[in-house]
Formats: structure tokens, sequence, C-alpha cells
């Protein structure tokens, strides 16, 4: 790929970022936001409690999380937050230990542009971005001029972009990456309708688009369930991969070994089991991926943001 057109379109999409459109909905991430909750300060020096900051700290899946935790001497205490960028501040002033709720692109935002020092030390998944309709049941059906709503924010954007093209409903400059936008298509099917993330949903319920893509989130906010998918992104895709979930700490705490025992239990068979459920088993855990994969995979991403200024 030209490496003058990646940092033309790194500078196009992070720089919305960085004049503060961050929202929730770009995390594409589990379960729904909560009003916020818990204060105080983090565990610190406390290694035998955790201070962890989520979008969804009511969710099934924590309990049985606290629960397993409690069995290795630790308590997990979990603060919900609605705001993605308070969730990151959060762990870089040290008023939580760790955050769960975002992907990879999202982090690398926060770091370059908000001198944010914050690293992944452990995966959790990565969620579909899929296209629903409550009108059409097969991507095939969708006439010529149909209105397919998208989420506006750049980091979705982009990817719907590509879950359409995927589905052959459009066509991108040079095929497209993961940084596209409306000014890279040539051929399209249908109409698109860029709105933000909240209303995707609306603009399917409301008759203003015959389809929509619609982040995991959202979908289950607004009641969509899998059987009004007619179209679903492959998230074996190595592509996916600056949308993998994770679990996020300061840089200078990332060798704490509570880490690998919170990411353990993450990934055990029961709190991976509510996970899915909440999930409706639209995800796919990416437990295999390390650490240093996650990190490898940040820095990539930084460096690029970084080149683009």
């Amino acid at each position: 790929m030209n490496k003058t057109r990646v940092n033309k379109k790194l500078l196009s999409v992070f720089g919305v970022l960085a004049a503060g459109v961050l929202t929730m909905s770009m995390a594409a991430c589990a379960g729904g936001g909560a009003a916020a909750s818990g204060t105080g300060e983090a565990s610190g020096s406390d290694e035998s409690k955790i201070v962890l900051a989520a979008d969804d700290g009511v969710e099934a899946h924590w309990t049985i999380l606290k629960e397993k935790l409690a069995d290795e001497g630790i308590e997990l205490e979990v603060r919900t937050l609605t705001d993605g960028v308070q969730l990151n501040q959060a762990v870089q002033d040290g008023e939580a230990d760790i955050n769960l709720f975002q992907h990879l692109i999202f982090l690398s935002d926060f770091n370059v542009n908000s001198g944010g020092t914050l690293v992944p030390v452990g995966a959790t998944a990565v969620y579909p971005l899929a296209l629903y309709s409550e009108k059409y049941t097969d991507v095939a059906d969708i006439p010529a001029g149909t209105v397919v709503a998208i989420p506006n924010n750049p980091t979705n954007l982009a990817r719907a972009l590509l879950n359409l093209q995927r589905a052959g409903l459009l066509e991108l400059k040079d095929g497209g990456d993961a940084f596209s936008s409306e000014a890279d298509i040539v051929d399209s099917k249908i109409e698109i309708l860029a709105v933000d993330s909240n209303q995707t949903v609306t603009a399917l319920k409301d008759g203003s688009a015959g389809a929509a893509v619609v982040n995991n989130t959202q979908a289950q906010k607004g009641g969509l369930g899998d059987d009004v998918i007619i179209f679903k992104e492959d998230l074996d895709n190595p592509e996916l991969a600056p949308y993998i979930n994770a679990f996020v700490v300061k840089d200078e705490n990332k060798d704490d070994p509570r880490w690998a025992t919170l990411i353990e239990a993450y990934h055990s068979t029961e709190v991976e089991a509510a996970v899915a459920e909440l999930n409706q088993d639209n995800l796919q855990f990416k437990g295999d991926w390390t650490a240093a994969d996650l990190r490898a995979e940040l820095t990539t991403l930084e460096d690029q943001l970084r080149e683009s200024k």
C-alpha cells in the first residue's frame, strides 16, 4: 500500500478523533454502558486488589470473574464509566489499575494525541460490525439505490465500507484499507448514510435506511438479534487485528503478575460463556494473542499516526 496515501488517510481519520470525537461506540466492545460509579484511588501497591474501569460493569460476567479472582486471593472492584477518554484517563492518572473497553486503534489515538503511556497486557475478543436489515433477508435482495446507514466515526466508517465491499455492495479505490473514507468509493450499488453510531439502529427502525452496519453494543441496545444479520465479517481475518479489544494498563505497571491471573480467569470457560451469551455469540475470543503481540500491533498503529503529523 502507498505510504503517502496511508499517511494522508491517517491524518484525516485521526485528526477527527484528536478533536475529541471519541465515543464508546468506537470501541465496539461487549456490553452496554451505565452511569458512572465508584470513586477514589486505585489499589496502587495493594497486590490483593485490582480496580478495573469498564463501560459495562453491571454485566453478569463481572460477578463470575470476581468470584474466580477471589479464589486466588484478589479482590476485583469494577468501576463503570461511560466515556472512553475518561476510562483511559482513569488508568493514566492512577484512579484505576486497568481498564477494559477498547480496541487497539482507539488506544493508539489516546496515546499519541493525549500523551498517554498505556499498553495492552492481554486480549479479550474481536466483536463484529455486521450488516443488519429487517426488510431484506439476503444481501442479494438489496435493490440498487437502497440507503444503507453506517457509523460516521472514522474508525468504524472505514471498517463498515470494507464490509460492504466484501458483501459486493460497493467498490473502494485500490481495494480500500483500514483508513478508507466515503471519498474512496469508486462504484456503489447503494446509497451511504453516515450517521452517529447511536443512530444506526434508529435509521433502520424508522425506515430511513433499508439496512445498517451496526456495532455490537448498539445492536444489543437496539434489540437487533442475530436473525436480522444479513452479512457478517470474517473474524479470522488478520486485517481485523487493530480491532482486538484488550486489557490496558500504564506502561510502568505492565509487568505486574496480577494481570496474568486476571486474564487467565477472564478466559475461563465460565466467564467466556457469560460474555458470549451477552453478545449472542457474535464475537471471537483472542486469548492466543500475547501481550507482546498486542504491543507490536499497537506500536505499528502509533508509528503510522505519528508519521502522518
